[in-house]
């Protein structure tokens, strides 16, 4: 289980408007492209789907560019991952992956199953409680903020 590259440069072309947004100032997306060190055609792709998610709106013209559609801090980054890509484990995901058989070997007892849910329930948990306002803070600051999440005290976090 990962994030994908949609999940990591989306959440940044957020964080990337909501820095710009303090400014006054919307971003075009060769400037977004640019930025982040991605191709226009992906930074496009990103901004069509959080535009349809109801997370960026676009102006045209000279002032024109893409801000955010709502205050950072009313954008739960579990809502923007769930339109960027979705969860880690979704309940039906052992239907469809069997192997060669037509049910799983472990449908009625599985104790992978029940390690994955409990992955996204701590995945959510996290996600949910994190908004974007939550992602301007530096590193350090963002690290003592994880350390508030409940079942996360004493841990060490990569520096």
């Amino acid at each position: 289980m990962k994030l994908s590259s949609n999940e990591e440069y989306g959440v940044r072309c957020l964080v990337r408007l909501a820095y710009a947004g303090f400014a006054g100032q919307g971003l075009t997306i060769p400037e977004i492209s640019a930025a982040e060190g991605v191709s226009t055609a992906y930074a496009a792709k990103l901004l069509r789907v959080l535009r349809k998610g109801g997370f960026v709106k676009a102006a045209r013209g000279k002032e024109g560019g893409y801000t955010l559609a709502r205050p950072a801090g009313e954008i739960a980054i579990s809502d923007v991952i769930g339109v960027l890509g979705g969860r880690l484990f979704e309940t039906d995901f052992c239907d469809s992956h069997t192997g060669q058989a037509s049910i799983c070997t472990r449908s009625v007892d599985c104790s992978v199953r029940s390690l994955w849910r409990a992955v996204q329930v701590a995945v959510d948990q996290v996600l949910a409680k994190a908004t974007l306002r939550d992602l301007l803070q530096n590193e350090e600051e963002m690290n003592t903020w994880v350390r508030t999440i409940p079942g996360a005290n004493g841990l060490t976090l990569l520096q």
